[in-house]
């Protein structure tokens, strides 16, 4: 089950838990982009994190992949403490971020190579996790072609296949599927379903694609001004509101807002060059 929010005392972690947060803050200045989370949810599910641009997604995201600091309170991941232990949590998370991580100079398995070496598999187990990791991201035949010649969706699936190749724990994908056409989003859909089934993995997503939560996530987390506005099942949550409810339903709901609202010019001009690169 997934835990509400609250602003009371940190319980004792659960062994149960993939991430749980604690009071976990962000400031810039006098700008608050997220607010004393605390919230958690269990290993082997996939948990959808919704909201608009400038809602404190990607900001939350890259504290939990320790990229960030936060200026209040802590998170585990896997079980370790991001604050205290960041080394530990880097062993056993992926992360696809909206940005580029693919050289498109580079063939496909140079691009795994690299990040074979980046995360310190051993020489003699490199070339069949490579091999193995572009079976299952139908890359094989494309493997040795140059990445600036694969399609949205390969890049995508390629991206994918780098932040798996240490078999992480945890899995984080920030907005996967934002730019591509409904074949290559659909494809997506049914690998990240494949990488839970396959790896055991935890997977957590940021997404403003309401269809896309409502498919593919067990749990999700309405993020707005820097807060959950509510966590739930998806199903609940539009039952709770009635029969004929959406997640766009609940989201304006709990929130006022639309899920298209927020964000600024920067975060406008960087997801329509994530688009771009992408489609």
């Amino acid at each position: 089950m997934v835990s509400a929010p609250s602003q009371g005392p940190s319980s004792p972690p659960s062994q149960e838990s993939a991430v749980e947060t604690r009071a976990l803050t962000r400031r810039f200045e006098s700008l608050v982009a997220v607010n004393q989370l605390t919230f958690s949810f269990p290993r082997g599910s996939i948990f959808g994190l919704l909201g608009p641009n400038g809602a404190g997604k990607s900001t939350l995201i890259k504290m939990l992949t320790t990229l960030l600091p936060p200026s209040e309170g802590t998170a585990l991941v896997a079980g370790f403490d991001i604050v205290r232990e960041p080394r530990e949590v880097r062993r056993r998370i992926g992360y696809v971020s909206q940005m580029l991580s693919a050289d498109g100079d580079l063939t496909g398995r140079e691009n795994l190579l690299i990040s074979a070496k980046l995360y310190g598999i051993r020489r003699s187990e490199r070339s069949a996790r490579i091999n193995d990791s572009l079976e299952f991201m139908d890359l094989s035949s494309a493997a040795d072609k140059l990445v600036r010649h694969y399609s949205g969706g390969m890049i995508r699936r390629l991206e994918i296949a780098q932040s798996m190749l240490h078999r992480p724990s945890v899995l984080f994908l920030d907005e996967p599927t934002v730019g591509l056409d409904p074949f290559a989003k659909q494809a997506v859909w049914n690998l990240i379903r494949e990488l839970r089934k396959e790896f055991h993995a935890t997977i957590l997503m940021t997404t403003h694609d309401m269809e896309e939560a409502d498919q593919l996530c067990e749990s999700v987390a309405f993020m707005h001004r820097g807060t959950i506005a509510t966590i739930g099942a998806p199903a609940a949550l539009k039952a709770a509101l009635g029969q004929e409810a959406t997640l766009s339903d609940v989201f304006i709901h709990c929130t006022g807002a639309d899920i298209s609202e927020g964000g600024d010019l920067r975060d406008v001009a960087r997801t329509r060059h994530t688009s771009q690169r992408l489609g």
